[in-house]
């Protein structure tokens, strides 16, 4: 085969590839001659002059690429080899050039022919055993690249017993027992593997690349604790960095942070230099709510590479979750400087300016990360969908705060269009767009059209029903809550949506009896977590502290960070003027984690208002009312803040506005003494205001 260049050859120092010793000039002794035929001519003059001339053409080959130069060495080889029948040296040297030169075939041809005349010469399996290695290297990148097969169990097989045979003459040397085990790993056979590892190990118990690659095996095996102890089993003050750097990672994935961060900070004191660890040990404190020591790490990979946007992106998450939004705001604007598009950055941007309150501005951002994320032709990569669909889910919640409530559904219709899971958020989003909009029969129609199109999906139907209960069809909606039952343990979702459904309709013995039946169904802890929540709604609706207190604390119990359980308890204690330092810590801690949530922000203003701390309550009430305008309590509030500060005027407005909304809202979900009790604050204030303008000799129907 012609090659007009000899790109295929291999540098002469991939000839280390051959490793474990080879050299131009061996050392090995040829075997001896069969008894049974003489012994054959050996000119060793003619052989060297040979050779030399060999290794002649093979340097002008390298240099020059000409083939003709391939032909000639090989050609001086096979003149030597003549000279010198018996020399393994000779015939390892021709199958490596073969090799080098690409041509394969006729390599392992002469390493075979090596091997099976000097069955003794490591060198001559070693150098056979390698160029298998490196078939089997060449396949994988070809299938890797879509050019060629996996690599075949035959050449598999032999690389093995190839590497049998190198151990066999060579047992001490570790080298060939990892490779060995590499290769029976490759083969799927982890107990061979392990059992060669073992070996490497017990040869050199602290070996960095014995322990790493016994850990690997281990935890391809799902075996995360013995690949954690294997690491383990090397003294502190022996262990490597990448030691460290993969203990910290087997943490990680036992879901052990302190560990892993103790593991990352030995890593990264031994290779200060390595950023890939520093970044592992940033994220490890990350999952460890250190937050202070993880925006340290983060800041320090951000000043060795000042274009890492990536790091600018997890320190302006770090000062969010700190409640520090304007220094997070201005981080986020650096990384979105460096990399425009990084869509995590534009993600993070558009939430900041959210939170504070700067929506007009956060739609923006979510407009352009829509646009940027379209394609005209509508079809996407999964990995494409799922950002996309991030993005309209965002941009629709911004239109819900601001009540747009037309941008909102067009927003969400996108999302619909997107198909799967992210068709079934869109129709769950556009319910509660209605529903917060109380337009409650577009509600409903939206649930029937979703319930239409996945009429498999449980959950649409349980939300069909409860925008059923809002219009005034409760028979039906309960009818179409039963529906959804079949006998199976998913009936645990349906159960808890009939708790829910009675508890709103006041049918407290359903509500229990559903709630029971969901008990036993209950297995797992984030089921237990529903469950409790909702035994605790279903008790507080009753004014049934006590009992409402034990189920939400049973929640917090299994999960402290649990934030709608931190919420309504938070808000249940403020609300009763008890617990109120932790209620405040609670409802803090809820902000914390949602702090677009309107119920939220006005819990933490209302247990600010019950503390006397008008000036927070009011910061935070004000904040609540502009997120949830349509929520007659939230409204209710504000007034009552207003008056305490003197500002009747205000009071008066917002009682107003909370008793229009009450009166726009589902009868069943009304409890009218509250209605009677911001009616009498209402007519309190307008007499007051009355007076007022009286003196002041303003007309009586000033106030409005």
């Amino acid at each position: 085969m012609k090659n007009s260049t000899l790109s295929i050859f291999l540098p002469a120092a991939a000839l280390c590839l051959f490793a474990y010793g080879l050299s131009a000039q061996s050392t090995a002794s040829p075997a001896p001659a069969a008894t049974s035929a003489p012994a054959p001519t050996v000119d060793r003059a003619q052989s060297y002059y040979h050779m030399a001339l060999a290794h002649n053409y093979e340097e002008k080959a390298e240099e020059t690429g000409r083939q003709q130069f391939v032909t000639r060495a090989i050609e001086e080889y096979k003149l030597a080899l003549d000279a010198d029948p018996n020399s393994s040296e000779i015939v390892n040297a021709l199958a490596m050039f073969y090799f080098r030169a690409g041509r394969t075939a006729e390599a392992i041809s002469t390493a075979r022919d090596a091997a099976k005349r000097f069955p003794k010469s490591l060198e001559a399996h070693k150098l056979l055993g390698q160029i298998y290695l490196r078939s089997i290297g060449n396949a994988q990148g070809n299938s890797a690249a879509g050019s060629g097969p996996n690599p075949g169990d035959q050449t598999l097989d032999l690389a093995i017993n190839e590497f049998k045979t190198i151990v066999s003459l060579d047992p001490k040397s570790v080298q060939d027992h990892m490779v060995l085990g590499q290769l029976y790993t490759l083969k799927q056979d982890h107990t061979k593997a392990e059992a060669e590892f073992k070996i490497a190990k017990n040869l050199e118990p602290e070996s960095e690349e014995v322990i790493l690659n016994l850990a690997r095996l281990y935890a391809e095996s799902n075996n995360l604790k013995q690949a954690v102890d294997i690491i383990l089993s090397v003294p502190e003050a022996s262990r490597t960095a990448r030691m460290e750097f993969v203990l910290g990672a087997l943490y990680d994935q036992l879901k052990q942070p302190k560990d892993a961060v103790a593991a990352y900070q030995r890593g990264s004191k031994l290779d200060p230099e390595n950023l890939d660890g520093l970044r592992s040990l940033a994220q490890a404190e990350m999952n460890l709510e250190d937050l202070p020591e993880a925006y340290k790490a983060y800041k320090a990979l951000s000043d060795a590479d000042p274009e890492d946007s990536a790091s600018l992106v997890k320190m302006s998450e770090i000062e969010r979750r700190q409640g520090k939004y304007d220094d997070a705001l201005a981080i986020i604007r650096r990384a979105r400087k460096i990399d425009p598009d990084n869509l995590e950055a534009g993600y993070n941007e558009g939430l900041l300016l959210d939170v504070l309150g700067k929506t007009d501005d956060a739609a923006k951002v979510f407009e352009e990360m829509v646009a940027l994320t379209s394609h005209a032709n509508g079809a996407y990569t999964s990995e494409e969908r799922n950002n996309r669909g991030i993005f309209l889910e965002r941009l629709g919640a911004v239109y819900h705060e601001q009540n747009r409530v037309d941008k909102a559904i067009e927003t969400y219709q996108k999302l619909i269009e997107l198909g799967g899971d992210s068709a079934i958020n869109g129709y769950r989003s556009e319910i509660e767009v209605y529903t917060d909009a109380k337009q409650y029969d577009k509600a409903a129609d939206i649930a029937r059209k979703a319930v239409a199109d996945n009429p498999k999906d449980r959950e649409l139907k349980l939300a069909l029903a409860d925008t059923l209960v809002s219009t005034g069809k409760e028979d039906e909606a309960v009818s179409v809550a039963l529906s959804t039952l079949n006998n199976t343990d998913d009936d645990r979702i349906t159960w808890i949506g009939l708790g829910q459904l009675y508890t709103r309709l006041h049918r407290w013995k359903d509500a229990e009896k559903a709630l029971d039946k969901a008990e036993p169904l209950s297995k797992s802890k984030d089921d237990k977590i529903i469950l409790y929540f909702y035994r605790g709604v279903w008790a507080e609706r009753q004014k049934k502290f006590d009992p409402a207190e034990q189920a939400f604390r049973q929640v917090l119990d299994l999960d402290p960070t649990n934030v709608a359980t931190l919420n309504y308890l938070g808000f249940m204690y403020a609300d009763k003027g008890t617990h109120l330092p932790e209620a405040l810590k609670m409802i803090r801690k809820a902000v914390e984690l949602d702090p677009m949530n309107g119920a939220y922000l006005d819990s933490l203003g209302w247990v600010y208002f019950k503390m006397g701390d008008n000036e927070d309550a009011e910061k935070y009430l004000k904040q609540a009312v502009a997120r949830s305008a349509t929520d007659p309590t939230v409204n209710d509030h504000l007034g009552d803040l207003y008056e305490k500060t003197g500002r009747i005027h205000l009071a008066a407005a917002q009682w107003e506005r909370s008793l229009k909304e009450y009166a726009r809202s589902p009868q069943v979900d009304v409890d009218p003494a509250d209605v009677a009790k911001v009616q009498r604050k209402l007519d309190s204030a307008k007499v007051k205001l009355a007076k007022e303008d009286s003196k002041l000799g303003l007309p009586s129907d000033h106030v409005e």
